[in-house]
C-alpha cells in the first residue's frame, strides 16, 4: 500500500525549489543585501560615533528670566528636549541630549551668571563644543549690548559633569533603518515580481494538476522568501555589529527580539506584495505599483534621518506609516535594550496593518 500523500513535503519541495532560484537572481541579492549594506558600509566609514541632532535640555533648577536663556531659545541649531528630570538623564546618558544646561543667578550682587554643564559618555565632544562655543558667542553678544567695559555678563564651568553613557553612534540610526529597507523591498518587490511571473508562466496552473493543496502552495513559495530574508537579516546585523560596533544592549537576547520584529515585519510587508502582483495587469505595471507604497515609507519612515527633522504637520502621517514603527520598535531594542513587551504598542499597530492588508489580500489573489 503506497503512502499518503505529504502536503507539507510537497510545500518544503517547493520552498526549496523557490529558495534556489531567488539565490540565483541577482536583482533580489543586490536589492536585499548588497544596496543595504552599501548604506551601512558609507555610513559605517563616514559617520564615526557622531550624533544625529545637538538636543539639550534645561536643568529645573535653571533661571530663565534672563537675556541669555532668551536668546539660546532663538538659536535654531539647538533643540530644546522638555521631559521629566528622569527622562532627561535617561536620554543623556544615551546620548540623545547633548547636554543639561544649568543658569545660574549671580552669587553677589553685581557678579556674572553661573553656567554649568552635564553631559555623558554617550555624546559625541564635537556636539559639546558646539553648546560651548554657542553659549560664548552669546555671552559675547550680550556683553557688548550691555556694556563692553563691564565685567562679562555670565561665566562658562570648564569643567563639564560627565555622567556614565552608551555611545550612541550613527551605525546604532542607520542600521535599523537599512534592514527595514532591505524587508520592505523583498516583501513588496520579489513576492509582487514572484507571483505574477508564476500566474503568468502558468506554473500555479501546473500545481493544479498535483496533489498538492493551493495553500502550501502559498506556504512554500512564502517560506523560501522568508528563510531567505531572515538569513539577509543575520549578515546584515552581524556586519554592522562587529564591523561597525553596531549596538546589541544584550547580545543574543537582544539579536532574537530584532529576528521575531523582522519576522513579523516580513509577514506584513509581503501582504503588501501579493496585493501589488494581483492588481498589476502586466509585469511593467508592478513598479509604479510597488513603489507607490514603498517610496513614501522609505522617505517618511525614518529610514535615513529622524522623523523629528521634517515638518510638524507631516509627522502625524510619518507616524501611520508600519515601516516608521517597526524602525523605532528595532532601534529601542537595540540600543536601549528594550524586551518585544515594551515594544507592543508597535507590534499592535503592526498588527493591525497585517489585519488590514491580508483582508484586501485575500480579497484581491488571483490564481489564474
Amino acid at each position: 500500500m503506497s503512502a499518503p500523500y505529504s502536503q507539507i513535503k510537497a510545500m518544503l519541495a517547493i520552498s526549496k525549489g523557490s529558495l534556489k532560484a531567488i539565490f540565483r537572481s541577482p536583482s533580489a541579492v543586490v536589492f536585499s543585501i548588497a544596496f543595504p549594506l552599501i548604506f551601512i558600509l558609507v555610513f559605517g566609514f563616514i559617520g564615526g560615533s557622531g550624533k544625529i541632532s545637538v538636543s539639550v535640555a534645561l536643568s529645573p533648577q535653571a533661571d530663565t528670566l534672563n537675556p541669555l536663556y532668551k536668546a539660546l531659545s532663538q538659536v535654531p541649531g539647538l533643540k530644546w528636549v522638555k521631559k521629566s528630570p528622569e527622562k532627561t538623564k535617561e536620554d543623556l546618558e544615551k546620548g540623545r541630549i547633548t547636554a543639561v544646561i544649568d543658569i545660574r543667578k549671580p552669587v553677589e550682587v553685581g557678579g556674572p551668571y553661573q553656567i554649568k554643564l552635564t553631559s555623558s559618555d554617550a555624546v559625541n565632544p564635537q556636539n559639546l563644543q558646539v553648546i560651548q562655543s554657542i553659549l560664548s558667542a552669546m555671552i559675547t553678544g550680550i556683553n557688548q549690548q550691555m556694556n563692553p567695559t563691564a565685567k562679562s555678563f555670565a561665566v562658562v564651568s570648564k569643567e563639564v559633569q560627565q555622567i556614565p553613557g552608551r555611545v550612541y553612534r550613527t551605525i546604532d540610526f542607520i542600521l535599523p533603518g537599512q534592514l527595514g529597507f532591505s524587508l520592505l523591498s523583498a516583501g513588496v518587490f520579489g513576492v509582487a515580481f514572484l507571483f505574477f511571473n508564476l500566474r503568468q508562466q502558468l506554473v500555479l496552473k501546473r500545481f493544479y494538476a498535483t496533489p498538492i493543496q493551493r495553500p502550501y502552495i502559498v506556504l512554500g513559495e512564502t517560506l523560501s522568501r522568508v528563510v531567505f530574508q531572515m538569513v539577509t537579516a543575520i549578515i546584515i546585523i552581524g556586519i554592522g555589529h562587529f564591523a561597525f560596533q553596531f549596538t546589541l544592549v544584550n547580545g543574543w537576547i537582544t539579536f532574537a527580539n530584532i529576528m521575531v520584529l523582522s519576522f513579523v515585519a516580513l509577514i506584513l510587508f509581503m501582504g503588501f506584495g501579493f496585493i501589488v502582483s494581483s492588481v498589476a495587469k502586466n509585469e511593467s505595471a508592478i513598479p509604479p505599483f510597488a513603489n507607490l507604497i514603498t517610496m513614501p515609507q522609505f522617505l517618511l519612515a525614518g529610514t535615513f534621518f529622524s522623523i523629528d527633522a521634517f515638518p510638524s504637520w507631516l509627522q502625524p502621517l510619518c507616524k501611520v506609516l508600519p515601516l516608521t514603527h517597526f524602525n523605532t520598535a528595532m532601534r529601542n531594542i537595540s540600543f536601549e535594550g528594550a524586551s518585544l513587551a515594551d515594544c507592543l504598542p508597535e507590534l499592535g499597530i503592526m498588527g493591525l496593518w497585517i489585519v488590514g492588508v491580508y483582508a484586501v489580500a485575500f480579497k484581491t489573489f488571483k490564481w489564474e
